[in-house]
């Protein structure tokens, strides 16, 4: 049994042999990566990635990047695209095959199907005299000179170097589209980072009630309300103008002054010309300007109409941190 700085030891070194792995790559991206950039931009279709074992694990990886960054893309297993599935490749798909070795039994009866029906191919491969490389358009070279097992026999640096090829291609195609946090945020408008994005104020605040009370009511009213529609505030309106905001740190400060509230009103508690929040104001810089001045609510306006409240609770249960 290994001791517990030895593990350590061998988790360090493990991640060392994998960046000395990527550090190479950089020495391998030449004109061949340049092409499949701009065959995938100049292509009407769609980028499928195949491969078997764990390459197609890294396969199915990349294309959830390339989707998610504005690329088309779909995954196709090796084995399951030589039984049947080789219908859903259309003409105009550019083909990304990942197999370090090149040579699997899987891939050298893929590939002539591939070839046969016209598509551009692009190999991934750690082997340039492999059969795949051999046969392919473009070669990704993703050689490594070791994996990080020490019997250089399971599948560590060499997917690495993929999955690290990978985003790369992803990257350097989002960046020659142009693709922008505009862009992001349509395409993932359910994660937190989408909603950063996109989420503006009243469509929280749509969601609440609407508490306010009129600048005469006296402060037992404004309790009632800020009680019942829970949200801890309630707004202060003078003939439908916006005027002040009742919080119930305002109310328990008024209650610790005064043994008698039935001659307090609202106007003597609230807090004039409070601090609001248009309806289109992104959420996340709401989140902001609570964080810096210390509160958890602020009222919302559309145009010079109150029309809500937005609560912390509201925010931090959208995930937005």
């Amino acid at each position: 049994m290994k001791t517990q700085s030895e593990i350590v030891n061998i988790g360090i070194s493990t991640i060392e042999k994998e960046l000395r792995a990527i550090e190479a790559l950089k020495n391998q991206v030449d004109i061949n990566f340049a092409h499949t950039v701009e065959e995938i931009l100049n292509s009407t279709g769609r980028v499928v990635i195949t491969g078997i074992g764990k390459s197609a694990n890294i396969a199915n990886k990349i294309v959830s990047t390339l989707n998610s960054t504005g690329t088309p893309s779909v995954f196709m297993h090796a084995a399951d695209a030589i039984h049947g599935d080789l219908g859903a490749i259309r003409k105009e798909d550019i083909i990304i095959c990942l197999s370090n070795s090149g040579n699997t039994p899987e891939i050298k009866v893929l590939v002539p199907l591939l070839k046969s029906r016209g598509n551009k191919l692009v190999a991934f491969t750690g082997n340039l005299d492999s059969f795949l490389a051999q046969q392919a358009d473009f070669i990704i070279n993703t050689t490594v000179d070791k994996e990080a097992c020490p019997n250089n026999l399971a599948p560590t640096s060499s997917t690495t170097a993929q999955l690290v090829m990978g985003d790369a291609l992803a990257v350097a195609l989002l960046e020659c589209r142009g693709f922008s946090v505009s862009d992001f945020a349509k395409l993932h408008p359910g994660g937190a980072l989408g909603k950063k994005l996109y989420l503006k104020v009243g469509d929280l605040s749509g969601k609440n009630e609407t508490p306010k009370v009129s600048i005469s009511d006296n402060v037992k009213t404004a309790i009632i309300e800020i009680s019942g529609k829970r949200l801890g505030a309630t707004a202060v309106m003078d003939n439908g103008k916006l005027v002040g905001m009742i919080t119930d740190g305002d109310i328990r400060r008024m209650l610790e002054k005064n043994d008698s509230i039935e001659n307090i009103s609202a106007s003597d508690i609230m807090t004039s010309n409070p601090k609001t929040l248009d309806i289109n104001t992104l959420v996340v810089d709401a989140l902001s300007i609570m964080r810096n001045h210390n509160i958890t609510q602020l009222l919302v306006m559309d145009g010079t109409k109150y029309v809500g409240v937005i609560h912390l609770h509201d925010i931090l249960n959208e995930g937005i941190l």
